[in-house]
């Protein structure tokens, strides 16, 4: 029996040092490998920025080509109608593979398995596999097509709602890192410089957004946008500085320069002839700078959909203390580096969410070229999705406080 027990330890022990030799090595030495994590979350990310190129083609340059589809002969709308429809298939056909990569792959938590391996490698299946998939929903009808254009509505409103919590997070972590025992005092100078650089950004921003979009008293949307968004920046402030939440200077901060950007990209979309959008209307012609802002823009939203798919922890709860050492050392040395499934799950909303952003969240709202996420449906989406942030951020705050005093009223009781 001991000799048996100690085979299995030294085979474990060996695959995980040949796990972090392969982790730790080149990313051509990943990819000859095959079979990692690591190096299989970038061909993830390159599959769904093919998609999304596929999708901005197939929108801006396949309408001659998706005319010639018996299948498109019942849309209605035109060559608009087509390249919408053309976004929507492409769209389709990526979120089919990324949910059935879901679905194979969801509570996976052991390195090595058979799931690990199927997450990690069989590229020739995958290969075969995302094509025929993306093929697929150009075989359809144009009915069950707008059925899944209006579906993707609520699968990007998921995406954006998973996005906001990450990058909540995130700004909370970064926050305790720096208030940690250890590190509170050294790091005390930098939290102030980086919060006050964060508040002057913000300041600056909000001006020079009362400045471009907000050139005449008439601008009344712009302005209350923007004066709302300096609202909710101080209603943050107070709240986090406030004795019983304490939660310091940098959140707010950092959750400021958040909404603001989120503000300025609302009003950005709004469409192209608007009187205050004085910035939208030098953009009506298509030159160097709206193909770069456009590619940028196409580029950020894969990243964005990368980050936050590898960022499951802030979607996990607190372990119990009791099992907590045992778990993490189990975890240390067979447990998978990140949420398979929920990582594919990211990138299936995320398949919807580009799509929207590439017709507008509007299935019968024509696009121009190079343009990406414009229309009055897409500035409403933006500023909902800035509220929502606040308030998410307010309730993670006051949460605690809350919950505190309930228990404290039921344990009195």
């Amino acid at each position: 029996m001991e000799t048996g027990t100690s085979s299995v330890g030294n085979s474990g022990s060996s695959r995980n040092e040949s796990y972090e030799a392969i982790k730790n090595g080149s990313w051509f030495n990943q990819f000859r490998n095959g079979c990692n994590p690591w190096m299989a979350r970038y061909v993830y990310g390159l599959i769904f920025l093919i998609a999304n190129l596929l999708a901005w083609a197939a929108r801006d340059y396949g309408r001659r080509a998706l005319t010639e589809v018996t299948k498109f002969k019942n849309c209605k709308g035109g060559a608009n109608c087509l390249g919408t429809e053309g976004v929507l298939r492409v769209s389709l056909g990526c979120f089919l593979f990324y949910f059935v990569m879901f679905l194979s792959t969801l509570g996976t938590s052991k390195t090595h398995s058979s799931r690990d391996r199927w997450h990690s490698g069989w590229w020739s299946a995958k290969l075969i596999m995302w094509p025929a998939l993306t093929i697929i929903p150009f075989l359809l009808p144009s009915t069950i097509i707008r059925l899944y254009g209006e579906i993707a509505h609520f699968g990007a409103g998921v995406f954006l709602l998973i996005q906001l919590i990450s990058v909540i997070s995130f700004i909370t972590w970064l926050n305790e890192c720096y208030q940690s025992q250890k590190d509170a005092e050294r790091c005390h100078v930098h939290v102030m410089l980086l919060a006050t650089t964060s508040y002057t950004v913000c300041i600056v921003g909000l001006i020079l957004m009362y400045i471009w979009y907000a050139p005449d008293p008439s601008c009344l949307l712009n302005i209350f946008f923007i004066t709302w968004t300096l609202f909710l920046i101080q209603l943050m402030t107070s709240i986090a500085l406030h004795p019983k939440v304490n939660a310091g200077y940098l959140t707010p901060a950092l959750m400021g320069l958040y909404v603001v950007f989120i503000c300025w990209c609302a009003i950005r979309s709004e469409p192209v002839g608007e009187s205050c959008n004085r910035k939208a209307a030098a953009s009506d012609r298509t030159d160097w700078l709206t193909i770069i802002s456009f590619v940028v823009a196409l580029l950020a939203m894969v990243i964005a959909t990368f980050s936050t798919g590898i960022d499951s922890q802030c979607f996990q709860f607190k372990k119990d203390k009791n099992n907590q050492g045992e778990e993490e050392e189990e975890e240390e040395e067979d447990g998978v580096p990140y949420g398979y499934g929920f990582f594919h799950f990211v990138f299936a909303t995320g398949a919807m969410y580009f799509a929207m952003l590439l017709i507008g969240w509007n299935t019968h709202h024509p696009m121009k070229k190079w343009t990406i996420d414009v229309g009055w449906t897409s500035t409403w989406v933006r500023i909902v999705n800035e509220w929502l942030a606040v308030c998410v951020y307010i309730w993670m705050l006051v949460a605690p406080i809350v919950l505190k005093s309930r228990r404290q009223t039921t344990s009195g009781t």
